[in-house]
């Protein structure tokens, strides 16, 4: 197959952008952006380090746990986790992330693209006060483009039916994956008690 490596060969085949596709970018949040974001529990945060290797991570807590300061800049949490600091790193090297919000029940997302600084502020940490564990940081992003996109991914893949859902034990525990994978001597752990160890890791540390 054709490698297609120009701007040039992807437009032959793709065409044009509808110009509703390009007049929907808007430069800073309006009210419908901001109560998505205010509705999501997920979102997912993607970053590049200096020498473009890409990275991807999923955030989620509460409904509204990414906090709107004002029509260009969202605050995000960063729990404790496995100290990988992926995202963060990233972030020192290339502030240039682009996030995707996901609002339980409905197909459209939205996505945002923006400059961000991690941050110690305690104005910014107060932000979080209300919840059982303080972040390490903060992620301040200021907002270049945000815009909603269309249902049809979550549509065509029927993410939120129920008939779609997988039994966890179709797959592996995770530590059974892990330890597959890393030829560790892990203990292994069922299904259940790695849930529980989880859900006690989020209650004591966030």
């Amino acid at each position: 197959m054709p490698k297609i490596d120009t701007q040039e060969k992807l437009r032959a085949i793709y065409g044009a952008p509808m110009d509703i596709a390009v007049a929907k970018c808007l430069r800073s949040l309006d009210a419908h952006c901001k109560r998505f974001i205010e509705l999501a529990p997920f979102a997912v945060i993607s970053s590049a380090g200096p020498n473009g290797d890409a990275d991807v991570s999923p955030r989620g807590d509460g409904p509204g746990f990414i906090k709107v300061l004002d029509d260009r800049t969202i605050v995000m949490p960063d729990r404790p986790g496995n100290n990988r600091v992926d995202t963060l790193s990233n972030i020192v090297d290339n502030p240039k992330v682009g996030m995707l919000f996901f609002v339980p029940g409905v197909n459209e997302t939205l996505r945002i693209n923006g400059i961000a600084e991690i941050s110690t502020d305690p104005e910014l940490m107060g932000l979080f006060a209300d919840t059982p564990k303080a972040p390490v940081t903060a992620i301040k992003i200021k907002v270049e483009e945000a815009f909603l996109h269309c249902a049809k991914a979550l549509m065509r893949s029927k993410l939120w039916e129920p008939e779609t859902r997988i039994e966890r034990k179709t797959l592996p525990t995770l530590g059974k994956m892990i330890k597959d994978q890393t030829s560790s001597d892990i203990p292994e752990s069922t299904q259940e008690e790695a849930d529980r160890y989880f859900a006690n890791s989020i209650a004591e540390r966030g």
